[in-house]
C-alpha cells in the first residue's frame, strides 16, 4: 500500500491525481501532518509525501529503526517537479517509486542512491528477481563501493542469470552458493534446494522440521536455499507436511506416484512402493520437483515417522530478444532499456550496439558482430541463456518483426525462459513521418531474396497489389541488387494508378533523416531514390495526399 501525506491544497491535488493512477494502491491520510506521517509509517509499504525533504526528515527520524524494514520514502516538491527517493531507495522502493510518481505527474525523478546514479548494479536488491536471499548484510556497504570501483570477485556454484558485475581478479568476493562455511564478503542464498518428505499418517510437523534441519546441516546446505518442499499427492493434506510447509514459506508440491515411480533413485523401496504405489517419495519427489538436470545432495534421511531428500535444482538462462525501435532514444520502450541494463550478456549487430552501449551496465559482456551474421548471433544468444546467463538479443524495430526473434526462438528450448520485448518499427515510425498511410489494411514485404526466393517475393506482391493493399516495402534496393526492384515496380503498375502516392523515408528518426513524397510513376522513372535504408510506403487506391500528408481513410461512416 502507499501512503500519501498532504500539508496544502496543492500537495492534495496531486495526491488524488495518484490515487486515480493506481486504484486501490493508494491511501490519501488526512490530518495533522505529524499524524498523517505516523499513520501511514505504520500502515503502508512506501510513503509519498508532498512536503519540503527537511520537514519531512524531521518528522520522520523519531520513527527511523532499520533500512531493510523501514518504508521507502519519495518527497514532491509543492510544484511537482521533483519525486526525490528520500529512505529506502533500494530494499524500501523509493527508487522505483520516484519513478512511477515521476511518470504520472510529469515530474523528474531524483535519485541519489550510487549504484543507480553510476549505471552499476546495486547489491542490496542483487537477484532479488530470481529468489536470491541475503541474510548476512554487514558488508553491503563495503562491497557496494568496491563494484563502484569495478574491483569484485564472484564466486558461484552454478550460473544464474543475474545482472553484470564489475568482475576483477582482486577484492571483496561475492558469493552464490547453497553450501554453508563459504568463504565470502557477501553471501546470496539462490532458491536452488528443494526437500522432498514422505511421511507416514500422524508424523508430527516437529520431526519432520527437525530432520529437514538436521540433513541440511549434515549436508552443509543453507536452509535459505530451500524454495520448495515435495511429496506424493496422497500427502498432500497430510497435517504435519502442510505445517512444515506453510511455517518456513515453502510451497508444496505434490506429484501422483505413478510420476515418482518413473525417477530413478538410489534408494527404492519395495515396502514404500506396497503403501503408496512408488519405491520413492522423498528422493523421487525433490528430483522431480527440482527439475531436468537436478541431482541429489542429501539422499534420504529415515526418521521415526518421515523420511527427507534434499535436490539440487540447475538454475534456467534467461534470453530477452529486445527491438530497440527505430533509432531514436526516446522511441525505444522503456521495457527495452530496462532488459538491457538487466543483462549480463547482450548480443547483437555492432551498428546496433553502439546505439546502447551508454546504457548497459558496467561489466556486460558484449558479443557483437558485422551485417550477415544473424545465424551467429541467434546461436551465440541462445548457447549462452542455456548455460544459464541472462542475455539480451537486441535488433533494430520490433524484434519480431524482419528481426532476431524468429531465428532464435527456432534454435531455443525449452531449458531456457524467453521473453520478446516489442518495438516501434521502421514501418511505424516511417507512417508518422508520412502521415497516416497505414490507417487501413496493409502488407509488409520485405524484397531481399537473400533468403527468399525472389519468385516468391515477386507471387505474394501481385497478390497483395491486387488485394489493394497499403504496401510496406523493407530491404527495396542495394547497390547489387535492383533488378528486384524495378520488377517490383512494374508487378505494382499493373493494379496500381501511376499517380498512386509513395512515401519513402530513409534512415527514419536517425541522423540524416530524410522524408520524400512522390507518386508511383515517378519513382519507377528514378528508383535510385531508394535504398536499403529505406522505407517504401505505397498507397493504396484509397490513399490520398491531404495538406501534404498521406492518409489512407480508415472509411468511418461519420467521415463520408
Amino acid at each position: 500500500m502507499i501512503g500519501v501525506v498532504t500539508a496544502t491544497a496543492a500537495g492534495r491535488a496531486m495526491a488524488h491525481r495518484l490515487a486515480e493512477a493506481w486504484p486501490g494502491e493508494v491511501t490519501v491520510h488526512s490530518g495533522p501532518v505529524a499524524e498523517q506521517l505516523v499513520t501511514a509509517w505504520r500502515e503502508s509499504d512506501v510513503l509519498v509525501c508532498f512536503l519540503a525533504t527537511g520537514a519531512t526528515v524531521r518528522l520522520l527520524a523519531p520513527l527511523l529503526a532499520d533500512k531493510h524494514s523501514d518504508p521507502g520514502v519519495v518527497c514532491v516538491d509543492e510544484a511537482g517537479g521533483h519525486a526525490i527517493a528520500l529512505l529506502g531507495g533500494h530494499a524500501g522502493g523509493a527508487n522505483a517509486l520516484a519513478a512511477r510518481v515521476a511518470d504520472v505527474l510529469g515530474a523528474h525523478p531524483v535519485v541519489t542512491t550510487a549504484s543507480d546514479a553510476t549505471g552499476g548494479t546495486a547489491l542490496d536488491s542483487f537477484g532479488a528477481d530470481l529468489g536470491f536471499r541475503l541474510p548476512d548484510r554487514t558488508n553491503l556497504a563495503r562491497v557496494g563501493r568496491a563494484v563502484l570501483d569495478g574491483s569484485v570477485r564472484l564466486l558461484a556454484d552454478a550460473t544464474w542469470p543475474v545482472p553484470a558485475l564489475p568482475l576483477s581478479d582482486e577484492g571483496p568476493v561475492i558469493a552464490i552458493t547453497d553450501r554453508t562455511g563459504v568463504d565470502a564478503d557477501l553471501v546470496y542464498r539462490p532458491p536452488s534446494l528443494v526437500v522432498g518428505v514422505g511421511a507416514s499418517r500422524g508424523a508430527p510437523a516437529a520431526e519432520i522440521a527437525d530432520l529437514i534441519a538436521a540433513g541440511l546441516a549434515d549436508a552443509g546446505l543453507a536452509r535459505e536455499s530451500v524454495c520448495a518442499l515435495a511429496t506424493v499427492d496422497l500427502k498432500a493434506t497430510e497435517p504435519g507436511i502442510v505445517e512444515v510447509a506453510e511455517t518456513n514459506g515453502w510451497p508444496l508440491r505434490t506429484f501422483p506416484a505413478e510420476d515418482l515411480a518413473g525417477v530413478a533413485v538410489p534408494h527404492p523401496s519395495e515396502v514404500v512402493r506396497a503403501a503408496v504405489g512408488t519405491p520413492s517419495v522423498a528422493e523421487a519427489a525433490a528430483l522431480l520437483a527440482a527439475g531436468t538436470g537436478a541431482a541429489l545432495v542429501l539422499p534420504k534421511r529415515i526418521g521415526a515417522m518421515a523420511t527427507v531428500a534434499v535436490a539440487r535444482l540447475v538454475p534456467r538462462g534467461r534470453l530477452t530478444i529486445v527491438g530497440l525501435g527505430p533509432g531514436a532514444e526516446d522511441l525505444r520502450v522503456p521495457r527495452a532499456t530496462a532488459a538491457l541494463r538487466r543483462a549480463a550478456v547482450v548480443v547483437g549487430l555492432d551498428q546496433y550496439v553502439d546505439q546502447v552501449r551508454h546504457r548497459l551496465r558496467p561489466g556486460t559482456l558484449v558479443v557483437e558482430s558485422l551485417l550477415g551474421a544473424e545465424e551467429e548471433r541467434a546461436r551465440t544468444a541462445v548457447e549462452l541463456a542455456t548455460q544459464g546467463h541472462a542475455v539480451a538479443l537486441i535488433g533494430s524495430g520490433d524484434a519480431g518483426v524482419y528481426a532476431m526473434a524468429s531465428p532464435a526462438l527456432q534454435l531455443a528450448g525449452p531449458d531456457v525462459d524467453v521473453e520478446v520485448v516489442p518495438g516501434v518499427t521502421a514501418a511505424l515510425a516511417a507512417s508518422a513521418l508520412l502521415g497516416a498511410p497505414l490507417g487501413h489494411d496493409h502488407a509488409y514485404l520485405s524484397l531481399s531474396d537473400l533468403h527468399t526466393p525472389w519468385q516468391v517475393i515477386a507471387d505474394r506482391l501481385r497478390a497483395c497489389a491486387a488485394a489493394d493493399l497499403v504496401l510496406c516495402l523493407y530491404n527495396p534496393r542495394s547497390l547489387r541488387r535492383t533488378a528486384q526492384f524495378d520488377e517490383a515496380l512494374a508487378i505494382l503498375a499493373e493494379h496500381r494508378d501511376p499517380g498512386t502516392p509513395v512515401g519513402i523515408v530513409r534512415d527514419a528518426t536517425r541522423a540524416g533523416e530524410a522524408v520524400r513524397h512522390t507518386t508511383l510513376k515517378a519513382l519507377a522513372e528514378d528508383p535510385s531514390m531508394v535504398d536499403m535504408r529505406s522505407i517504401v510506403l505505397v498507397g493504396s487506391s484509397r490513399t490520398a495526399t491531404v495538406a501534404g500528408r498521406l492518409v489512407t481513410p480508415r472509411e468511418y461512416r461519420w467521415l463520408s
